[in-house]
């Protein structure tokens, strides 16, 4: 049984939870709730907090809906406010820190190497692009991707595939779009130009990513966009064939869809998509930004997919500096071979330090007692979260996604956003998406006892919702 208790005082507020055993998931709602204040008083702010508050206010472009808390520091799991306030971060920098916060491997190798060489531009070799590159298409052919299947005994003596590497999830999107065009070109002409997207993407907000990015809040403010996007619906077979078209030069989809939903392909659709593309000469792009990079358990959502469900270009970023900036595109020879000096470019992507966190935190995340540990973890949340449309159906319609990316669907517009506030309130963060879901997305070190307390007040706020209603 578990037994949550929330206390809130007038400096700061605490939350305990007392675990007899979490070996067996429950056949009923697990939780005893004594003393749950609803709604949780207003949080004491420090000077030092209200001060930060203000400055960013007066200085910082108002982009950004925040909640009033400064975050201080972290470790592991867990993240301090200003005021002393501790917090269980499921929201992982959005899906960022998959080590966790302040990571000691992760904190001696910016150490060391930006003691040593922390910037030179792409003027000159560094050390740490080519054996992060490496490792990146190394590993995909021994675990399953960008057309190798899974379980490659031994990397092919020709490595197959090219990386280059850019500051962000966005810029490596920039990227691929880049290479797609100019692959059109070499293939069709300047007719060839048409980029597929998929409604509830998301891609960036650069604006060549936002215009595949299928969301009228973010697009209209900024339009007219780039002329040729046509726009699909995911796991919708009808209509594939007028959709992409021999114009096209690229179909670009998520896997799993983060910002829009958590909504994933389904196989059976990812296939006829992209024998689709095939037959036209499209460049199928898989964005795995926030997927990727064993946030499912494998190395690449797609991994485990067949061989003609594979894409041209994968591009990757969030996890794969722990939060050090730092994306990538990976590419087959096929297409990457168009790219000549001069064709693209960065100044600070790929650089020494960028890759040498890169390459410490991908040994790390694809070591196989690594990947064992968060796949057990993962089916505990899973089997943990399941529970929940039957204890609330008439709140919660489901689960959606793999792994640890993971949505609770809610029912009623305008649960998502209180569900988040209700958790934060209570000690845990947690993230939106779409119009219907609540996102779990943890640091891939998540403990089962973590993964436990979460949940544990997920249940609470569910109560409270439904008491609201």
């Amino acid at each position: 049984m578990y037994v949550a208790r929330h206390a809130c005082h007038s400096q700061h507020f605490s939350l305990f939870f007392i675990q007899s055993s979490i070996a067996p998931l429950p056949s009923s709602p697990s939780v005893a709730y004594t003393n749950v204040t609803h709604p949780v008083p207003e949080l004491h702010q420090s000077e030092r907090s209200r001060e930060v508050l203000e400055l960013g206010e007066r200085y910082i472009l108002p982009v950004y809906a925040r909640p009033p808390i400064v975050l201080d520091h972290g470790k592991g799991s867990w993240v301090w406010d200003c005021d002393g306030r501790k917090y269980l971060d499921f929201s992982a920098g959005i899906a960022v820190n998959a080590l966790g916060h302040s990571d000691e491997g992760v904190t001696e190798v910016l150490r060391a190497q930006s003691s040593k060489l922390l910037h030179a531009s792409n003027v000159y070799h560094n050390e740490h692009a080519p054996a992060l590159a490496a490792l990146i298409v190394t590993l995909t052919q021994r675990e399953g991707g960008l057309g190798y299947p899974t379980g490659t005994a031994e990397p092919t003596s020709t490595p197959g595939a090219k990386v280059f590497f850019s500051n962000s999830g966005t810029e490596a999107n920039e990227g691929a779009l880049k290479v797609a065009r100019k692959v059109g070109k070499d293939r069709g002409g300047e007719r060839k130009h048409e980029i597929v997207c998929f409604e509830q993407s998301f891609h960036g907000r650069s604006l060549g990513a936002l215009s595949i990015t299928v969301n009228a809040k973010y697009q209209s403010p900024f339009a007219p966009l780039l002329p040729g996007v046509r726009v699909g619906k995911l796991n919708v077979l009808e209509g594939l064939e007028d959709l992409i078209t021999k114009d096209t030069c690229a179909v670009v989809l998520e896997p799993i869809q983060g910002e829009g939903g958590v909504n994933a392909a389904g196989v059976d659709w990812v296939r006829r998509v992209v024998t689709r593309a095939r037959e036209v000469g499209a460049v199928v792009i898989f964005d795995e930004i926030q997927c990727g990079l064993y946030r499912t358990s494998s190395l690449w959502a797609h991994s485990a997919w067949p061989v003609e469900c594979h894409p041209d270009i994968v591009t990757m970023a969030k996890p794969l500096a722990n939060g050090y900036p730092i994306g990538a595109v990976l590419l087959r020879d096929s297409v990457a071979e168009t790219m000549t000096a001069g064709t693209h470019g960065t100044t600070f992507g790929g650089s020494p330090l960028a890759c040498a966190v890169g390459h410490h935190v991908l040994s790390r995340l694809s070591a196989r007692e690594f990947v064992s540990h968060l796949t057990e973890t993962s089916a505990y949340l899973a089997g943990r979260l399941e529970q929940l449309p039957r204890w609330f159906p008439q709140l919660v319609g489901g689960v959606r996604g793999r792994g640890l990316i993971v949505g609770l669907v809610l029912k009623e517009e305008g649960h998502p956003s209180r569900l988040v506030e209700l958790a934060r309130e209570r000690g845990v963060l947690l993230l939106s998406a779409g119009k219907d879901c609540v996102r779990l997305v943890p640091s891939l070190t998540v403990t089962r006892e973590e993964v436990a307390s979460a949940v544990d007040v997920i249940e609470s706020c569910l109560t409270v919702l439904m008491g609201g209603r």
